[in-house]
């Protein structure tokens, strides 16, 4: 009779494992992927800020990263880094201080052929793989802190 009794709890359990495994998969499924590398104001997103792996003696490192869900238009007013003296406007126009118009419901991509920040006056070379405190200031929204991440050297 103690045969009888083991059986069917055994199946069970056997029965009850296979099912959380098949919904904890399920579950990574249908769940999104998140997003690295985000940080969210109350009025936009920041996509992802990097730059590329720097040399001793490089005057400057490039800045790229991407605004978008802006609900209300603002300002980058200001870059900070504890890696760099200051931050200047970079593409066209070039050399100035941080000035950019964030419009709302619009996506603002700084990359390196086009509108970016450099950060000049850089202490030290910035590594590969290495993330770095960053500090974004914005004329509505204040001063936001997120990180900076190093890609590979552009290739000579």
């Amino acid at each position: 009779m103690n045969r009888f009794v083991q059986r069917p709890i055994h199946r069970i359990f056997c029965r009850r494992s296979f099912l959380s495994a098949g919904l904890a998969v399920s579950t990574v499924l249908l769940v999104p992927a998140a997003r690295a590398c985000e940080t969210f104001t109350a009025t936009l997103r920041i996509t992802h800020p990097w730059t590329r792996a720097t040399d001793a003696g490089d005057p400057f490192a490039v800045v790229c990263l991407t605004f978008d869900e802006v609900t209300t238009a603002d300002r980058l007013i200001g870059v900070k880094s504890p890696v760099a003296t200051g931050a200047e406007m970079g593409g066209d126009p070039s050399g100035g201080p941080v000035d950019v118009l964030i419009p709302a419901k619009r996506e603002t991509v700084f990359s390196e052929e086009g509108v970016h920040v450099r950060l000049v006056g850089l202490k030290h070379p910035l590594g590969f793989g290495r993330t770095y405190p960053l500090t974004l200031i914005f004329e509505k929204g204040g001063s936001i802190g997120t990180e900076l991440s190093v890609d590979y050297p552009r290739a000579s």
